[in-house]
Formats: C-alpha cells, sequence, structure tokens
C-alpha cells in the first residue's frame, strides 16, 4: 500500500546530532500518524535503528501528543 510521504510523521537527525520534526535536512524516518504505528516505533526502536542514533521520550511525547485520539489512555495506564 502506498501512503503520500505528506501524511506521515517525518523525524531528522539533524547535522548538530538533534532531532528534529517535520523538517529539516538529514537523515530521516518516517512514522504512521497511529497509535499503533507509535507504539510499535517505540517498543520495537524503529526510529533508533533508522536514525542510527537514541531517540529521546520527548520525541515519543511530542508525537503522542499530535495524535488525534490524545484523549484516549495510553498503554503505559493500563
Amino acid at each position: 500500500m502506498l501512503v503520500d510521504r505528506l501524511q506521515l510523521w517525518r523525524v531528522i537527525r539533524l547535522a548538530d546530532g538533534g532531532l528534529g520534526l517535520d523538517r529539516g535536512m538529514g537523515r530521516s524516518a518516517y512514522l504512521c500518524p497511529s497509535p499503533t504505528c507509535l507504539d510499535e516505533a517505540r517498543r520495537r526502536k524503529r526510529l533508533q535503528r533508522a536514525l542510527r542514533c537514541q531517540v529521546s521520550d520527548s520525541i515519543f511525547a511530542t508525537l503522542a501528543a499530535r495524535l488525534p485520539t490524545a484523549g484516549i489512555a495510553s498503554p503505559e495506564a493500563r
């Protein structure tokens, strides 16, 4: 199934070593904006492997806040 990249979240490893969301030049990874994809990326360390760097919990928290279903309890709350 082909998905338009404009519908995906883009996480970028910037040249200065930091991470950015949506804009910037550098190694990128794309993630579908769904709770399932975000949970899988966190549990299986998919962003870390794709970007070849550590991805902090603050990046995952920022992405979780962007979810349209942000009112649903997170898996940690169960």
